[in-house]
């Protein structure tokens, strides 16, 4: 399990490479069962304990999948393709499962996003990108030495990467210069490697995990707004620091995945809670947060080594608040 993936799971640990004393039975918990060492398993230690609703219904159920290689760093999708990292190689995938190529990387990879046709891949200090057939276009180091970088988001106003030990966002401009660092007015905490970050429809959303927050930036770099609170019912997030990953839907709305006990969510641009699309049953369970992207109609999650395609089922909707959502969603095609 390479470093970033432990913290994706475990939770409370110090970034910048010190990790908690944890002996003993808490050490096999952090292992075995991070739930019981992080999110109490009487779920009796407060209100921010995110207990599962057996009664659920996902208005989506998956339609097909297929396994990678290797267990999944990070993944991207554009037009018609699913780019996956493992460990140590970059997969092209049409939807289907077929590979359309691959090629090599250095081991530490950490995300990747596409963008105007590149791949953009995230290492702890620095950034690499390729063209579609792996040739190296251009690379560029950290701005500072003790970096450790965890998501990127790429547009035309530059890329934008959370960095876990200084708290912050570096904006770069698409060339790899240094455009500017920008802060947090309520300040990052960031407890693990879960700093998501996207962009959508001209704004740039990043969480503040251990605020239980999602914030919207300008691509300058201006503060625009936040929303989140802590809790375990349904549009509020739990545990020690979540939401994990954020990813825009094809219609402007943003979706959330947790860690702890698994779930993916819909929010409003603005904020407001739509529904919880899968929960922890439909993703498979575990711990660690799963990754999502919309390709079309259709929700891409992987977890582990393994990619699922979920798509609407207008039956199962009916029992949901998905399903009662007026919203012209093209993902209910």
């Amino acid at each position: 399990m390479d470093r970033r993936k432990f913290l994706k799971v475990s939770g409370s640990l110090v970034v910048g490479g010190v990790i908690l004393s944890v002996v003993g039975r808490g050490m096999w918990n952090m292992f075995k069962r991070p739930d019981k060492l992080f999110y109490d398993s009487k779920r009796t230690k407060g209100p921010e304990l995110l207990k599962e609703d057996e009664n659920f219904v996902s208005p989506y159920r998956r339609v097909y999948g297929f396994v990678a290689p290797d267990d999944i760093n990070a993944m991207d999708v554009e037009g018609g393709s699913l780019y996956i990292a493992t460990p140590n190689n970059i997969y092209v995938y049409g939807l289907s499962g077929e590979i359309q190529t691959n090629f090599p990387t250095p081991s530490d990879l950490r995300d990747i996003t596409v963008f105007d046709g590149h791949i953009y891949a995230l290492f702890p200090t620095r950034i690499e990108v390729y063209d579609r057939q792996g040739d190296l276009i251009r690379e560029w180091e950290a701005c500072s030495e003790n970096a450790d970088y965890c998501s990127l988001a790429v547009c035309q106003e530059g890329v934008f990467v959370t960095d876990a030990a200084n708290k912050n966002i570096c904006k770069y401009n698409l060339n790899g210069t240094l455009a500017r660092f920008i802060d947090s007015p309520k300040g990052f905490i960031v407890p693990s490697y879960c700093f998501g970050i996207t962009y959508m429809d001209g704004t740039i959303y990043c969480s503040n995990p251990g605020r239980h927050l999602v914030e919207s930036y300008t691509p300058a770099g201006e503060f625009i707004a936040s929303f989140g609170k802590s809790g375990a019912e349904a549009g509020a997030f739990s545990g020690c620091c979540n939401p994990a990953i954020l990813t825009p839907s094809n219609n402007g709305e943003l979706l959330t995945s947790e860690k702890g006990i698994p779930r993916i969510s819909c929010y409003r641009s603005d904020g407001k809670f739509r529904s919880v699309l899968l929960d922890s049953k439909a993703l498979g369970r575990g711990s660690a947060a799963y990754d999502v992207r919309v390709m079309k109609d259709k929700l891409i999650v992987t977890g582990g080594d393994k990619v699922s395609v979920f798509q609407y089922d207008k039956r199962l909707s009916q029992q949901t608040d998905c399903g009662q959502c007026d919203v012209d969603c093209p993902l209910k095609m």
